[in-house]
């Protein structure tokens, strides 16, 4: 077993993305998103549904937002602000319990004037404390959980302000306190002079940190930084105080007076956040939140759930995505992970992968007037998708996979894998290149063939065809749920013709109250839009000028409606609409389709949907033209139009 050469370690890829990772899922994705356009979304809206949405393996923006704010109806359900007062209250119990039970067997009249000045104490907590500022304990147990008072009391103060502080204060010391008071004397100095602009500062924070940093586990790179920590948990807890009933915070108020048995320690805090205020008003200090659990915080404790729920609120506008710029590189990853764990973080790492592969990879583009679209290579995509989805349609229904290039003839130059039923010749070199590459892999020994290994050398048709598709984009082909299978169709043959039959030309023709010529990003991107009329006339025209400019090419017309023809195009370009049809609708229509039959061209209708006047009026133009009427329904309709585009290919 080799060893790891002398100097060499190895760890986590951390220089630039990892070149071993998993590629994000582009294909799904990318099916998903062109679905959500040919239905009529921008490529911006698509892309953002799909982020919201998430993948198969990846929880989208919705989902974890929806985490985010069970999270926060959470903590506000399960706590209470009043962990603190509890405390006091029931450690102040515990002390006069013990003073009691210390002087009750004591028959002096001094024991009976203590008890009487225990009886004497104020009702609230805060006023009870101040007046045992002074009293002789006479219990050692009693004294101890009053100094324990003022302890918790300071160590909840800086637990509120300082992270972690209330932890690192278990056990307070009078030099810990010392070393307290004078960190918030430097600290309120240097604020003091940063306010003022003074150009020392620099050497004051760096000074700071040098007696202080122990204090500040966040380890702040200058003061700025460090304004910005303090600012954010001193608002959260003014935030906390501002959340409690107005009782309560009073109580708060005086009993920070008695944190560590001196006033001095809340009037540092009361300097220190004043100058916060003033340094980052931009912070929350005004807020508060409704706490209604069964579950008590103290202060420390509190101003870390404000500042989780203040945490929630932000990961829920960056989730949201919805100001301008957003992307989802802006999503704070470490404090999602804070809130939500490792998994959620996994999900928002992918899915801001996927954004940026999406746009890296060149699939989604900028128009020249700075709108997003699909870029043709996202289309080709697309393409291959719908293409196979039609062919394994086709093969469903009995068709088998029409893969070859052109029939037999001369070789196109490009090879594919063999599959079942093709009768190409084989790429001799490339298909034992195959077998030895594969067998060097596996470690077998010779070089033995297998199926898989073959590839077959595709050949190209001489004969051309003109392609004329025609498809139905009146308002019914929407209102149906046609939309998506026809833009699907026309996705499917163009990839077919431009991949496999290139010699042949497409041209798609879209027919409403208008007809007229796209290309195929024009007809993916195109919306629906409420418009009455099926103008067949207009399109069928169009269809006959495509197959002029091609005379040499074997003429081919496909249509596909779900509506007879209800208006037709006027000598000066304008189109008349009449429902039911008109007869010089009717007659304009079939004086096109005649004129095609003239070219040597047939009609194929794709008839979508069983209305008889329309089924009377397309029988008769297949008659007319030679050609034959479909009835396929919406999900087999691309299997229907390429396979008799292929039907019509084979006879060539």
């Amino acid at each position: 077993m080799s060893s790891i050469p002398e100097g060499w370690s190895y760890g986590p890829w951390h220089d630039g993305p990892d070149p071993l990772k998993a590629p994000a899922d582009l294909r799904d994705a990318l099916d998903e998103i062109g679905r959500d356009v040919m239905n009529g979304s921008s490529p911006r809206s698509a892309l953002e549904e799909l982020l919201r949405r998430g993948t198969r393996n990846t929880q989208g923006l919705d989902d974890l937002s929806r985490r985010l704010w069970e999270r926060r109806r959470e903590i506000e359900r399960r706590h209470n602000l009043d962990g603190t007062l509890r405390d006091v209250q029931r450690l102040l119990n515990e002390a006069l319990e013990a003073e009691r039970h210390e002087l009750f067997p004591n028959p002096s009249d001094d024991a009976r004037f203590r008890e009487a000045q225990l009886d004497a104490l104020p009702s609230g907590t805060a006023a009870a404390v101040r007046e045992l500022a002074n009293y002789d304990w006479q219990s050692s147990e009693a004294r101890a959980k009053y100094e324990e008072i003022r302890e918790l009391l300071g160590r909840e103060l800086l637990g509120s302000r300082f992270e972690g502080m209330k932890e690192a204060l278990q056990q307070t010391t009078p030099e810990d306190v010392e070393a307290i008071n004078e960190m918030l004397t430097d600290l309120n100095a240097l604020l003091a002079a940063h306010a003022q602009g003074r150009p020392e500062v620099p050497e004051l924070f760096e000074e700071f940190m040098a007696n202080h940093g122990e204090f500040f586990p966040e380890n702040p790179q200058n003061v700025e930084e460090l304004i910005d920590v303090l600012a954010q948990r001193a608002a959260a807890a003014q935030r906390m105080m501002n959340s409690m009933t107005a009782e309560q915070r009073a109580e708060l108020m005086e009993l920070s007076q008695q944190a560590f048995g001196s006033p001095q320690l809340a009037q540092q805090l009361a300097q220190l956040d004043a100058q916060l205020q003033s340094l980052r008003p931009g912070e929350d200090w005004y807020g508060s939140e409704q706490m209604s659990g069964e579950d008590p915080l103290g202060l420390a404790e509190g101003a870390r759930a404000m500042s989780d729920l203040a945490e929630l609120d932000a990961l829920a506008e960056q989730l949201a995505q919805s100001y301008p710029g957003a992307r989802l590189e802006d999503i704070d990853l470490d404090a999602l992970t804070r809130q939500l764990g490792d998994e959620a973080t996994v999900d928002a790492r992918r899915l801001s992968e996927l954004e940026r592969e999406l746009r890296d990879q060149g699939l989604i583009e900028r128009a020249p007037d700075g709108s997003l679209r699909l870029s043709p290579k996202a289309l080709r995509q697309l393409g291959q998708t719908a293409l196979a989805d039609v062919l394994r349609a086709a093969r469903g229904s009995g068709e088998r996979d029409a893969a070859n290039a052109g029939a037999a003839g001369e070789l196109s130059g490009s090879t594919r894998q063999w599959e079942f039923g093709d009768t190409q010749p084989w790429d001799v070199p490339r298909t034992v290149r195959n077998a030895v590459l594969r067998t060097a892999h596996t470690g077998g020994g010779g070089v033995k063939l297998d199926v898989a290994d073959v590839e077959i050398a595709e050949t190209e048709h001489r004969a051309r065809a003109a392609v004329a598709l025609l498809v139905d984009t009146s308002w019914s082909m929407v209102q149906e749920g046609r939309w998506l299978p026809m833009k699907r169709t026309a996705l499917a043959l163009h990839q077919l013709i431009s991949t496999r039959y290139r010699n042949d030309a497409l041209q798609l023709i879209t027919f409403g109250r208008y007809a007229g010529v796209v290309e195929l990003p024009q007809l993916i991107g195109m919306e629906g839009t409420w418009e009455q009329g099926t103008n067949a006339h207009h399109a069928l025209l169009l269809a006959g000028r495509h197959l002029r400019r091609h005379p040499d090419a074997q003429p081919v017309v496909l249509m596909v409606t779900d509506g007879e023809p209800t208006a037709h195009l006027e000598p000066d370009g304008t189109a008349e609409f009449s429902y039911p049809p008109e007869p010089a609708t009717l007659r304009k229509t079939i004086f096109e389709v005649d004129r095609l039959a003239k070219l040597g061209a047939t009609l194929t209708v794709f008839r979508l949907g069983d209305d008889p006047r329309l089924n009377a009026f397309v029988d008769l133009l297949a008659r007319r033209s030679g050609g034959r009427v479909l009835a396929p329904d919406p999900d087999g309709l691309g299997a229907a139009v390429v396979g008799d585009y292929l039907r019509t290919r084979r006879k060539l």
